[in-house]
């Protein structure tokens, strides 16, 4: 577990090094340890290691970690970023601090309803389709002020800001394309009233070009916890 200290540390380095060439604050930018497939020792590894927010896209998955990390609940925070189907949102609403990965309005009108009474509000970010591919989920850049505004006057949610999954790029310029998209609706957002803090954007392969173009949370998993086996 000494090499997941280190992973982690690398990964901040990473993070530190990206907001000083941006001339950022890397104390703006919060590190999401993407634990999916892995399993709560290596949770609790990282917790050792400093870590306290991890995301999670599989719910029969994540909330067994839950559970058997029960007694670091009020330490840890735990982020939902997989896609959601309307049928696993109470879960996700009674378990979980974040859901990243609302991409229509249908998900964020049941999470609202579904998260108990005696929980703060729940954070969710809108995802956005910003590469615009078929195959991804998230709102089109054209529907996204509307859908966005909607979610906002939920009760029991709080909005926090936007989240994209990219369609992979080569070098940094070309990563930085859609982050900056992403980026400029967030400002637009903004600037129409919604009071938002927060861009998730940027993996283990592009968090620079992410932190570059002003991601506040980037979601990591290979560099910390290493290549996944989906075997199981």
């Amino acid at each position: 577990m000494s090499d997941l200290i280190h992973h982690v540390e690398a990964v901040r380095q990473r993070i530190a090094a990206a907001a000083h060439a941006a001339g950022r604050d890397a104390r703006t930018i919060d590190l999401l340890a993407v634990s999916k497939t892995f399993p709560a020792e290596d949770v609790r590894a990282a917790y050792d290691a400093g870590q306290r927010a991890f995301g999670e896209n599989y719910v029969q998955e994540a909330i067994a970690k839950i559970e058997a990390l029960a007694d670091l609940r009020a330490a840890l925070e735990w982020h939902f970023i997989g896609p959601l189907q309307s049928n696993k949102t109470r879960p996700v609403a009674e378990h979980f601090d974040w859901v990243h990965s609302v991409d229509r309005l249908k998900i964020a009108q049941r999470l609202s309803e579904q998260r108990p009474d005696n929980l703060p509000p729940l954070n969710v970010c809108l995802q956005v389709n910003i590469s615009g591919e078929a195959s991804k989920s998230g709102v089109s850049m054209a529907e996204a002020v509307e859908v966005a505004q909607a979610i906002a006057a939920l009760p029991k949610l709080r909005l926090r800001g936007l989240m994209a999954i990219p369609e992979p790029a080569g070098g940094i310029d070309e990563q930085r394309v859609p982050h900056r998209r992403l980026r400029e609706l967030f400002e637009r957002l903004r600037e129409n009233g919604l009071p938002l803090d927060t861009l998730s954007m940027g993996m283990s392969s592009d968090l620079e070009a992410a932190v570059l173009e002003g991601a506040t949370i980037v979601r990591v998993g290979t560099a910390i916890f290493g290549a996944r086996d989906y075997s199981h």
